[in-house]
């Protein structure tokens, strides 16, 4: 799939022809409207209409649509991220961020203090150099551990205040290229343009807020925004907090309302009890629920070991469980019933849920959800099937060290 091609919006409020999981239309409609106000109402962020959104899968196409949208800047450029590593990307982007400041545009550039950390010195510098506001989010300290344990793992960028990308990807060599071994991760992150745009700076300027003394500057126009597609949009933000939050509930909400089809892929698959119990419960009501995970790539061992504590119970339920094979599955992606998906900075295990900063789009719209749907299966062809049999028999050192990471799951 080429570029141009991703980047042709698709119109919301047609029935997916690939699912079969939708109905027919006025069925489908009524899902989503029903779907709409449990969100609303329970989360209580109203969605907006008029929202043009495009899937971009992998760096191919993600990091060329970004960099163009930088450099096409005229007004204000902010952008936030847990990972900024090195590699020709990582320097393509802070020369392009560099050289809008140098143009007069205002840059702000938000990284976390513990996810960002292998940045490159001189590239501080270049931007420095050239106007860019570079600020961090809690550089690692002795002082207060409990405080560390709070990340910013959102991922945004804002152009102009008009044009927006989010979703999962960091900015590293890692995820260049199109997931094609084990050197290029497989991700998904949406541009943006509408309503929606609006919910994507707000999760850069409450995070921005705590780093920097000034909110905003005469740049910001704080111009109404057009409505450019069809695509209903509520932008949910997780933050840190004592007890339920919005991340949880959304992903609650979907979960419940899930009638046909619930699939999920996700970097991270560290769930508590209660969200093993939600799938279970899904699948037992006759969902089909489906997830995707990484396989024998994986940055984050233990957290996999954390995961994979719960996959008899998932199985016997009837739960699909696909372990992505050719590179490290990077992608945080909720679809459901063919007629609504999440799609964002969000994993499924108890740091993003309880501890981190995240932001998550959920989607009302056929036709885009029946594109992630689209890339959904393309992947799951390049996975393998965890087969419930074999499983019970694993070997006893696998299960001592899946035990062994269980006292540490909160963190993971």
């Amino acid at each position: 799939m080429t570029l141009d091609r991703t980047l042709t919006p698709h119109p919301g409020g047609t029935t997916s022809d690939t699912s079969g999981d939708s109905g027919t239309g006025a069925d489908a409609q009524e899902r989503v409207q029903k779907l709409r106000r449990r969100l609303e109402r329970l989360i209580g962020v109203a969605a907006t209409e008029g929202n043009e959104l495009v899937a971009l899968r992998n760096g191919d196409q993600i990091f060329p649509a970004m960099l163009d949208a930088i450099r096409s800047a005229e007004h204000t450029i902010d952008m936030m991220t847990f990972v900024y590593w090195r590699g020709q990307i990582a320097r393509d982007f802070a020369a392009a961020l560099a050289e809008r400041a140098r143009a007069g545009v205002r840059v702000r550039l938000l990284l976390d203090g513990f996810g960002a950390k292998k940045i490159e010195h001189d590239l501080l510098e270049t931007m420095d150099d050239a106007g860019v506001q570079v600020a961090w989010f809690r550089k690692p300290a002795w002082v207060s551990p409990f405080k560390q344990n709070h990340r910013c793992h959102r991922k945004a960028l804002v152009v102009d205040e008009h044009t927006a990308f989010t979703g999962g990807v960091g900015i590293a060599e890692e995820w260049c290229g199109d997931a094609r071994n084990p050197t290029e991760w497989r991700d998904t992150h949406v541009r943006v343009r509408g309503p929606a745009v609006d919910g994507i700076g707000a999760a850069f300027a409450q995070n921005w807020a705590e780093c920097h003394d000034d909110l905003y500057d005469d740049r910001d126009r704080f111009t109404e925004q057009p409505q450019p597609g069809s695509s209903v949009v509520q932008v949910v933000r997780g933050s840190a907090s004592i007890g339920w939050q919005d991340m949880q509930t959304l992903l609650r909400v979907m979960l419940t309302s899930a009638e046909e089809r619930f699939r999920l892929a996700t970097a991270y698959f560290a769930p508590d009890v209660y969200f093993i119990d939600l799938l279970c419960q899904a699948a037992r009501r006759g969902v089909r629920v489906e997830i995707l995970l990484p396989g024998p790539y994986t940055d984050q061992r233990a957290c996999q070991l954390a995961g994979q504590h719960h996959y008899t119970r998932l199985l016997e339920a009837g739960v699909s469980i696909f372990q992505f094979q050719p590179t490290m599955m990077h992608a945080k992606i909720v679809t459901v019933d063919g007629v609504a998906s999440l799609v964002g900075s969000t994993n499924f295990n108890r740091r993003s849920m309880d501890h981190d900063e995240e932001v998550m789009l959920a989607v009302l719209d056929q036709s885009f959800t029946a594109e992630l749907d689209r890339d959904y299966e393309a992947d799951v062809e390049r996975s393998e099937a965890v087969d419930p049999r074999r499983w019970k028999r694993r070997a006893v050192p696998r299960r001592m060290r899946e035990a062994a990471v269980l006292p540490f799951r909160r963190f993971m």
